[in-house]
């Protein structure tokens, strides 16, 4: 399997040629001064004589905006070098590319060809979504010999232990900027660092972990670059001041090569610039700018995000998608076809490491007792996301740049109903304030509550499913006639505010109770007792014994109408 994988472009430049009917020479001249050229599909300018403004067409871009260099333009990063000088940080004690930490040193770089002063990044996206990095460097003298300048691209945030430069990864991408000779042609390659395995992996060592065997990006086509062989005056150059003839280079590279080939996913958090005074990849590391920090990668993120209203209900809520990706990673599935969200738990799926493409997400039926509410999406960089026109619960989704997020959120509203519970008198039909009631339902929701003057009690704000009315207490003077409750369906979105109430209902009646006293009185001995019981269905079963000779005996709670006996025993 081959290390590398790159997409591989046609080597023909779009050159921009001005005649003229004066001499070749003249010609030949004039194209070196002004002319440029950019990577099909790309409009960004490498001038022939490298620098930093539009020359033609207009409709190219540069690093600075306008034709004068007004400034660099938005999303160009610039990193300076420390002052030339005892404070200035170098690389030294022999490090080189293959150096796994490279070690930091003060004050050791005179100002020479290998003293750096600048470097620049800028990432075009074009309409079409074709990405390509734009690099430049700018140093303090015209070389008089070979150099090199050598680009590091770090995925990792975390300091190794110089402090400075990032831990290396597996991945990590270095762009190699070689001019022969003080040359002004010069040839683009890149490496990756390769953490373990077989030497022969390597560009130069022996060993993993090492920079790999260099590919000649210059070669397929896949970069361009130019160096500055007149001086660029300070008025064309941004903050960089006045450029003297071969301190400036700039290049140009499709963004695929440094991903590793079309569809992979990868990502960039700094870069730094480094020189050698060899074309040798094993000579000795001189100066260095430290890192800068980037976003480049050529992959974006998804997040979907599931909320109820009310808040936070435990609901589950179901969705489909066509999100697909050899790396992508998503919170609850790798490839989320389908997946669950629910506001009181995992209310969240976020999906890194999409591919640029167009994606949809739908939500699916919805549960008992909840309706649609809204969806909106937010998007950062060229992603977009939007609300379906005719599928209301589909977010149309596009990543059409790495480093693009696009967020959705659903929002399905809880349906609430009401049960209206009604009291009377089962023989006069009258309404009876005062009895109580227990509403038990979904959720362990629970609730006890009391008929009014008229009757009647109402519960809203009931979530949709079964619930059980049961009287729990008759007001004094009656007996609860059906004790084993009522089952009630709430499926109607309403409140007992709705004049006419169309909430669900349910009534209960309550039978009236009767007492019954009875008299025993003694002939006059004061020895005469007696016993005495009541009894009927619906009543107290009791005996009593009295004694002297007027007592009264009450017996309580039986309902009407009904039959009475009672069993008097003298003397028993």
């Amino acid at each position: 399997m081959p290390l590398f994988e790159f997409k591989r472009r046609s080597t023909r430049r779009r050159w921009y040629v001005i005649t003229s009917a004066v001499s070749l020479a003249a010609v030949v001249l004039f194209v070196i001064g002004a002319v440029g050229a950019s990577l099909p599909g790309s409009t960004f300018e490498i001038d022939t004589d490298a620098n930093l403004i539009v020359n033609a067409p207009a409709t190219n871009i540069d690093w600075l905006t306008g034709g004068t260099g007004t400034g660099f333009r938005s999303g160009v990063v610039v990193k300076p070098d420390q002052a030339s000088g005892s404070g200035d940080d170098s690389f030294g004690q022999g490090t080189k590319e293959d150096t796994p930490v490279p070690s930091v040193v003060s004050g050791s770089i005179p100002p020479n060809k290998s003293d750096l002063l600048n470097f620049g990044v800028y990432l075009e996206t074009t309409a079409s979504g074709a990405r390509f990095l734009n690099l430049f460097w700018h140093r303090v003298q015209e070389p008089s010999g070979t150099t090199n300048m050598d680009f590091e691209f770090n995925q990792s945030s975390t300091l190794s232990a110089n402090g400075v430069t990032p831990v290396r990864t597996a991945g990590d991408v270095l762009i190699q900027y070689d001019l022969s000779q003080g040359g002004t042609n010069p040839q683009l390659f890149l490496s990756r660092w390769v953490g373990s395995g077989a030497g022969s992996q390597c560009q130069a060592n022996n060993a993993t972990p090492c920079w790999g065997t260099r590919v000649n990006l210059s070669a397929s086509g896949d970069a361009i670059g130019s160096i500055n062989t007149t001086a660029i005056p300070a008025n064309q150059a941004g903050t960089l001041g006045n450029i003297s003839a071969r301190t400036f280079g700039e290049a140009s590279i499709d963004f695929d090569a440094l991903t590793g080939g079309s569809g992979a996913c990868s990502s960039f958090g700094s870069a730094y610039l480094k020189s050698r005074s060899s074309d040798s990849f094993t000579a000795a590391l001189k100066d260095f700018i430290a890192p800068a920090t980037l976003n480049l990668n050529n992959c974006g993120t998804v997040t979907i995000i599931k909320h109820t209203d009310p808040a936070g209900l435990d609901q589950n809520f179901g969705f489909t998608s066509n999100l697909a990706g050899g790396q992508l990673s998503c919170t609850t599935d790798t490839t989320p076809a389908s997946f669950t969200l629910n506001d009181a738990g995992t209310d969240t799926e976020t999906c890194n490491n999409v591919p640029i493409g167009n994606y949809t997400v739908t939500e699916g039926a919805n549960p008992t007792g909840f309706v649609f509410g809204s969806l909106s999406c937010q998007s950062t960089g060229s992603g977009t996301g939007a609300q379906d026109g005719t599928v209301p619960k589909q977010a149309n989704i596009g990543i059409v740049a790495g480093g693009d997020t696009v967020t959705c959120t659903y929002v399905n509203n809880q349906q609430l109903g009401a049960i209206k519970i009604s009291k009377t008198d089962s023989k006069t039909g009258n309404a009876l304030a005062g009895a109580t009631f227990s509403i038990t339902g979904p959720n362990s929701y629970s609730n006890s509550v009391q008929s009014g003057a008229n009757g009647s009690v109402c519960v809203d704000g009931l979530p949709f499913g079964s619930y059980t009315v049961t009287e729990t207490a008759a007001p004094p003077g009656y007996v609860i006639d059906d004790p084993s409750g009522h089952t009630v369906g709430v499926d109607t979105n309403t409140s007992c505010s709705v004049d006419p109430y169309v909430g669900e209902a349910t009534s209960f009646t309550d039978t009236p109770t009767a007492d019954i006293q009875v008299r025993f009185r003694d002939g006059g001995s004061g020895v005469t007792s007696a016993t005495i019981s009541c009894d009927n269905s619906t009543g107290t079963t009791s005996t009593t014994g009295t004694t002297g000779w007027d007592d009264t005996t009450t017996f309580t709670g039986f309902h009407a109408p009904t039959t009475v006996i009672c069993t008097i025993n003298i003397d028993p």
